[in-house]
């Protein structure tokens, strides 16, 4: 069975919690931290030359997704985020239980107030601050409204699926 490409740079080493999960044909590339229950899917790319990335315990980085930092821009994940297929993350903070539409796009210096949803395909520019709670969308992203109870659980209850499915896939791939 493939390995995860897992690539330790000067001074920036990856630590994995030991419950977190790589899939085969990810990448996880220097300064990375994936707390317990994180799982990295198919073909993500998590790369931290220059600044952390912290993905939080229970978050998701589901297939193809790219996060990268920049000088003076670390990328912070918090807890139960789902982060959708094919999106991009750079430099950015993503606070508790959200979820990132699938090819949704967010700058440096963005930060994602807890409990939001951004769209997919939504761009979120650089140094773009979103409210906790939002539902964001567009190109570029404004913020449409905000969400209720229901809307804030499904959130959780996402990231909770891809944290029962880590241990599918970690058990069907070790075999």
């Amino acid at each position: 069975m493939a390995e995860p490409l897992i690539i330790a740079l000067p001074d920036r080493t990856p630590r994995l919690a030991v419950t977190s999960w790589v899939a085969p044909n990810a990448a996880v590339i220097g300064n990375v931290l994936l707390g317990a229950n994180a799982s990295v899917w198919y073909s993500a790319t998590l790369r931290a030359e220059f600044e952390p990335i912290e993905v939080g315990p229970g978050s998701n980085v589901q297939d193809s997704v790219t996060i990268h930092t920049d000088p003076g821009f670390p990328v912070k994940i918090g807890a139960r985020v789902t982060i959708g297929h094919n999106a991009v993350l750079h430099g950015c903070t993503v606070e508790d239980d959200c979820l990132i539409g699938i090819g949704a796009v967010i700058g440096n210096g963005a930060v994602i107030g807890a409990q939001s949803l951004i769209a997919p395909g939504a761009v979120v520019p650089q140094r773009m601050v979103i409210p906790p709670r939002s539902m964001v969308a567009g190109v570029p992203a404004k913020v449409r409204r905000e969400l209720n109870a229901e809307e804030i659980e499904a959130n959780v209850v996402n990231a909770s699926a891809y944290e029962y499915l880590l241990g599918v896939h970690r058990d069907a791939n070790s075999s």
